[in-house]
């Protein structure tokens, strides 16, 4: 077996390729930027190489630096992870020219099946059914308008060597294919240093299903049962399962043995998925392959028991797989939520900065339930603006899927993060969402479901007075530990009374307390009774409670009279006064909050890349303004409404932190 690879990669991918190396006792090399130099999978790995500035163009896509690594350190062989280098025939090639293995399938399937037109072509010949659009290369933004008209609107328009949703975009009609080709052009650039596009047909209300391949170089290749990944945002996943709750044995056959002749087709070897949408009736249509692990790869791991690095790593090797298709079975359900530094309260716009708090939930391996997350991030560490703002994976397992969601639902819960904007609020929203509770998705749910951003959950009332009674009595304990520090008095209870009223999320509950030292009964004023048992105590960031007959899992920080709570996607003030400071409060004018409707405000962090109108122009409601790049993600800003531009205050190449003013209006 290989002595020490080196992964070509950051982040938790980096991070997991590591923790699969170390159980195989194999030593490992990190490579690092400029930005991750104090990075997780830095300290993970035996050794770490520097490898250029920030930005990934001149860093971790750059052949001869991660060639000069491995030649520093003597390293036998590379895993590549996902995006950066891990499907560039190039680096393959360069690999096998110096005699290191490269943990992935030869250059030739690379080339072929990586490529997105040169794959969809190769599955046409091998008789794959596939989405109606043209392959070819597409010069210029009116030869893209024209191909979208021949296809018939909606078209997406794809970055050949795209993946993570970069150099993607949806166009209904002509204006926006004409904008979608360019902004797809240039992420695609940036990201994969690979700037050709194609457009194909996009299938409204498809589901996304991809099947798992695992091939050696002896001629063997099987199947790993499929994920269904139609929860997805900007054509970017978001939350993943398997298997798919859609599926039937005979289509899961159908497009697994169709995936498995595909591969062989390539002399494919490795992990890789073939990726297909999937109708209302079942019928599949081929996709797109991807020749290297999948960011949502630990659901298979979960549902199979088998570990896909490892046998990357095994293949790479030259050794033979160990598993016939007859041996890959599906052992209950496994759900992945990808959490991002984005905040969804801003409409999911990029977010950068110190993880002042991060915590996640402890990992778990039992027989009625697994907790893991795959991370490369620490507390106290920088979420850079030069890479992909995904933090960790957070994955649950369970006998069956309404298990795992409730797994699922309780590690969100309590998992903290602070410090930057973050989607753990919408994770915990799906989580609980109809649609999704019965399996009813298709890759539209969150722009159907969500038409106008996510604005927070509104809690029934069942569950605000589960956390009116949990805060209650966290209160009372809070005041308790108050005036025992004060020294002001000798008999604490005779101060600390038992009536107190509860607001949050603009409802109003008065309650009365009667505390035991096993816990408390917080009574309402309709003779509701709730018992709340806890041994949270003041200063816990995290609250674990019993309220009633069910579980409740609660970040809390302190507030002016009261907490801000947050749990199952809900973010509330919960403030908990006597009766005589609540009707005082209800006195209080309420602050206004600044006039900005004239001002265009840079929503994240990121890079001004174009300006498209000047002061004193005259602009319409939707009309593009300008261009931010954040997280290698083009933002186009557009005008709310109509009026006259009255100043600019930035120019295309500047940088710019949230909140600054790009420009204002009359």
């Amino acid at each position: 077996m290989f002595k020490k690879i080196l992964i070509a990669n950051r982040g938790e991918i980096a991070c997991r390729v590591i923790k699969s190396a170390q159980k195989m006792g194999i030593k490992t090399v990190a490579v690092y930027s400029d930005a991750d130099r104090n990075a997780l999978h830095v300290k993970m790995a035996d050794e770490a190489v520097h490898i250029g500035p920030a930005p990934a163009n001149q860093s971790y896509i750059v052949i001869d630096n991660i060639m000069r690594a491995i030649k520093e350190t003597g390293a036998e062989a590379v895993h590549p992870g996902y995006g950066f280098l891990s499907e560039n025939k190039l680096f393959a090639e360069a690999l096998a020219e110096a005699g290191v293995a490269f943990i992935g399938p030869p250059a030739g399937a690379i080339e072929s099946m990586g490529d997105k037109i040169t794959s969809k072509k190769l599955a046409q010949e091998a008789g794959v059914s596939t989405v109606p659009g043209y392959m070819g290369l597409i010069e210029d933004a009116d030869e893209a308008v024209k191909i979208s008209n021949e296809v018939g609107y909606p078209v997406m328009i794809k970055a050949s060597a795209g993946g993570g949703g970069k150099g993607m975009r949806i166009a209904w009609n002509d204006d926006e294919a004409r904008e979608g080709f360019q902004s797809s052009k240039n992420e695609a650039a940036n990201s994969f240093g690979d700037d050709r596009i194609f457009i194909e047909k996009f299938v409204t209300q498809p589901r996304h299903i991809e099947i798992q391949v695992l091939a050696d170089g002896h001629g063997n290749a099987i199947y790993l049962n499929e994920r269904e990944c139609s929860i997805q945002r900007r054509n970017q996943k978001v939350i993943e399962e398997a298997p798919s709750p859609f599926l039937d044995e005979a289509t899961r056959k159908a497009m697994g043995e169709q995936s498995v002749a595909l591969a062989a087709a390539v002399d494919y070897t490795s992990a890789g998925t073939v990726e297909f949408i999937v109708d209302g009736e079942r019928n599949f249509y081929f996709l797109e392959m991807n020749t290297r692990l999948q960011v949502e790869h630990p659901v298979t791991e979960l549902i199979t028991g088998v570990d896909l690095v490892e046998q990357m790593i095994r293949v790479a090797y030259g050794e033979k797989l160990s598993i016939k298709q007859s041996d890959v079975k599906r052992n209950g359900w496994a759900i992945e939520s990808r959490l991002y530094a984005e905040d969804p309260y801003r409409n999911f716009l990029p977010s950068i900065g110190r993880l002042t708090r991060y915590r996640p939930p402890e990992e778990v391996v039992a027989d009625t339930h697994v907790v893991r997350n795959d991370t490369g991030v620490f507390e106290g560490g920088e979420i850079s603006m030069y890479y992909d703002p995904m933090i960790a994976k957070l994955c649950t397992w369970a006998p069956d899927r309404g298990a795992a969601i409730e797994a699922m639902r309780d590690a969100l819960d309590g998992f903290e993060v602070e410090g930057i904007g973050h989607n753990l609020p919408f994770l915990s929203a799906v989580m609980d969402h109809p649609k999704f509770v019965s399996g009813d998705i298709t890759t539209a749910f969150i722009e159907e479901e969500y038409p106008d951003g996510f604005q927070g959950v509104a809690l029934s009332d069942a569950d605000l007075r589960r956390i009116a009674a949990a805060t209650c009595a966290m209160y009372r304990v809070a005041e308790i530990r108050r005036t025992r520090v004060s020294g002001r008095m000798d008999n604490h209870e005779r101060k600390v009374g038992t009536d107190w009223v509860v607001t949050l999320q603009g409802e109003r509950y008065a309650t009365t307390i009667k505390a035991d030292p096993e816990g408390a009964d917080v009574t309402f004023e309709d003779g509701h009774t709730l018992r709340v048992e806890s041994d949270w105590t003041p200063g816990d960031s995290l609250a674990r409670l019993r309220v009633g007959d069910g579980d409740l899992v609660m970040k809390v920080d302190k507030i002016t009279s009261g907490f801000r709570v947050r749990s199952r996607g809900a973010d509330l003030e919960v403030r908990v006064r006597t009766p005589r400071q609540a009707e005082l409060a209800d006195l209080m004018p309420e602050k206004i909050a600044p006039d900005t409707s004239k001002l265009l405000l840079c929503p994240m962090p990121g890079l001004i890349v174009s300006v498209n109108v000047a002061e004193g122009d005259t602009i319409h409601e939707g009309q593009a303004l300008c261009t931010v790049e954040a997280m290698k993600m083009e933002n186009i800003l557009r005008a709310e409404k109509n009026g006259v531009v009255a100043k600019i205050n930035a120019d295309a190449g500047d940088s710019l932190a949230v909140d600054d003013v790009i420009m204002e209006f009359e």
